[in-house]
């Protein structure tokens, strides 16, 4: 069995290679025990329901369940993502992007900074964390190196059925796929990634589910340039106010955790299709 990372084992290159190629993996963070468990809930809970996690639990899922705020919480991720953006943390965004096996589901090429509306880009990562083996051919993230440091750039929303990501937002300018690096992970390490790489996913074709929980993290210092947004603070302490601080759940979808996920994802939906008048269904 994989043991936790503890803070004396922590990578000391991280930040050297996040700031040089935008990302930075594979970093080790659940134990495998932690990472099957994690994982045998969720699916515990889908087949309680009859069928996969549904879209409003797969946003913002640390606000509806326990086990997914202490994800978010969880001490390896967290000291490694203060290498970056250090001590004072918030968790503003968590999403599942789950592929099914055959399901045809894939990401375009995008950058994460598109519609966020948060600001400055340089505070702003996203730890995506494997739940299960993420081999190649279960189409693993694909990032190209240094392309955070081109700025922001044009992007184009399709709203395409089998693309995973809330617009269909796809980057408007020709990727030379050849540079591209395949983020193959086992199940509980990690990755960390820039808010401004270019980065994407093509479908799965292998015989498991492809699960991962991807978590959006910001300095308490960011700001939101759309709206009064929220977020949960998850190390140090906030002494700017920039976001409304939401608590985590006390209990797996009980009425406060679901109050709290509504105002969230409100917030969020406001700041993500913000300009758009067809939205999506």
């Amino acid at each position: 069995m994989t043991e936790p990372v503890t803070a004396q084992q922590v990578d000391p290159t991280i930040a050297e290679r996040y700031w040089r190629d935008g990302f930075c993996f594979p970093l080790p963070g659940l134990s495998t025990a932690e990472a099957v468990s994690i994982r045998a809930r969720m699916e515990a809970h889908e087949a309680e329901c009859g069928g996969p996690l549904e879209d409003a639990k797969r946003h913002q899922a640390h606000l509806l369940f326990t086990w997914a705020d202490d994800l978010a919480r969880h001490p390896a991720i967290l000291d490694a993502v203060e290498q970056i953006i250090g001590p004072d943390i918030l968790c503003w965004v968590t999403n599942f992007f789950i592929k099914e096996p055959g399901d045809g589901g894939f990401v375009s090429w995008h950058q994460d900074a598109t519609y966020w509306g948060l600001e400055p880009a340089d505070s702003i990562l996203t730890a995506w964390v494997a739940l299960s083996d993420v081999p190649l051919e279960s189409g693993p993230m694909r990032f190209l190196a240094g392309s955070h440091k081109t700025g922001q750039q044009a992007h184009a929303d399709t709203f395409d059925a089998d693309n995973l990501l809330s617009r269909g937002q796809e980057i408007a300018v020709e990727v030379d796929e050849s540079r591209a690096t395949d983020v193959v992970l086992r199940a509980g390490e990690f990755s960390l990634h820039h808010v401004l790489l270019t980065h994407g996913s093509r479908p799965n074709v292998s015989d498991d589910r492809r699960l991962g929980f991807a978590i959006r993290y910001i300095p308490t210092s960011a700001r939101q340039t759309k709206l009064r947004d929220a977020a949960v603070l998850v190390r140090g302490e906030d002494r700017y106010g920039h976001f409304d601080l939401l608590p985590g759940p006390r209990a797996d979808l009980d009425a406060d955790a679901w109050a709290s996920h509504a105002d969230s994802s409100a917030r969020m939906k406001a700041a993500v299709y913000s300009g758009v008048e067809d939205r999506k269904p």
